[in-house]
């Protein structure tokens, strides 16, 4: 669980850094799907879920 963790951090970081440079590359894109599937098979999966599925309904909530 160690070394994935510290996986999912280090590419948070690299994601966080390509993003904030302004010049998403292909190679950038890459760091960006592995974070994704690792997020996707780590612990925090289902709190990840559960964050995004609330916020769609507070936004599918609001009527302008």
């Amino acid at each position: 669980m160690a070394v994935s963790v510290s996986a999912i951090l280090l590419l948070l970081i690299m994601t966080v850094v390509f993003l904030r440079s302004g010049s998403l590359k292909v190679s950038h894109a890459l760091v960006c799907v592995f974070l994704g599937f690792y997020l996707a098979g780590s612990s925090v999966a289902p709190s990840i879920q559960n964050g995004l599925t609330a916020t769609a309904n507070v936004v599918s909530s609001l009527h302008p």
